[in-house]
């Protein structure tokens, strides 16, 4: 792999042979202003050790990534794997809707960005929603849940496609978990009226006090799914303790592979 001496928010990354755009906080705010003010409609995705797992078993998760515009990282896994294999990323490469909020919510305001949720429970996201319109006072925010029938041609689907339309928001958030909130994206993307699409799990869970809050300094040590692992450990065990595995696996015998064939190739040149 080239290592390059400096990292660009344009640039990608490939890891593992997954292609990753290195965004900060910063970088994927600006990348959302720029959507909203060019007019233009960008799908920004997310990677993390879950969504390699996914990557593998869901040929849909494989397309919505090659569909996305960007994919930042969200995982300090990805930041440790791309350290071990030469490529320099650092903490600040890492970007998550937790973080990227606070400094989107004041863009909004001021140039007067809606935005729309769709997912979590219902009542969850609007609560959430309430909490966010007093911690940023003008905020625009509107909220749909995330249990309906989201089969494409569902009527549950149309009816969501048609109030996410009347709003016509500029940002879209999808907090249906992975991989449904990605599949359903994929499968309505040319139906969105928004200019900026985001996959972003349980963000409003968060904001609602559903789910508490990692402190953010585990990140930097890697140890924030630890933490996250003792608040949810009935819902996440599998996702920590089992599917690493299997991913570790999976990118053992992908650099396995580049290195035999390196080898190969140098063989052949000697012969």
């Amino acid at each position: 792999m080239k290592v390059r001496a400096q990292i660009r928010h344009d640039s990608t990354v490939s890891v593992a042979g997954l292609t990753v755009n290195p965004l900060s906080d910063e970088d994927i705010v600006r990348l959302a202003g720029n959507a909203i003010e060019s007019r233009t409609r960008q799908i920004i995705g997310h990677q993390n050790l879950h969504g390699i797992y996914l990557w593998y078993h869901h040929a849909k998760m494989r397309h919505f990534y090659e569909a996305a515009d960007y994919i930042h990282i969200d995982g300090m896994f990805l930041i440790l794997l791309a350290n071990l294999v030469g490529c320099p990323l650092r903490r600040k490469h890492r970007g998550t809707s937790l973080d990227f909020f606070p400094l989107l919510a004041p863009q909004a305001i001021s140039h007067g960005w809606r935005i729309f949720y769709l997912g979590s429970r219902p009542g969850v996201a609007e609560k959430a929603a309430d909490n966010l319109r007093g911690r940023f006072p003008g905020l625009q925010i509107r909220t749909h849940h995330g249990h309906f029938n989201a089969d494409k041609s569902a009527e549950d689907n149309q009816r969501v496609l048609a109030e996410i339309r009347e709003y016509a928001p500029h940002i879209l958030f999808v907090g249906m978990g992975m991989p449904r909130q990605e599949i359903w994206i994929l499968e309505n993307q040319k139906e969105i009226e928004a200019n900026v699409i985001f996959p972003v799990g349980g963000f409003m869970d968060y904001m609602a006090g559903e789910i508490p809050t990692s402190p953010r300094w585990l990140a930097a040590i890697y140890l924030e799914w630890l933490y996250r692992l003792f608040c949810e450990p009935a819902r996440l065990w599998r996702r920590y303790l089992v599917e690493p595995w299997f991913v570790l696996a999976q990118i053992a015998k992908y650099y396995l592979k580049i290195g035999r064939a390196n080898i190969a190739v140098q063989d052949s040149r000697h012969e």
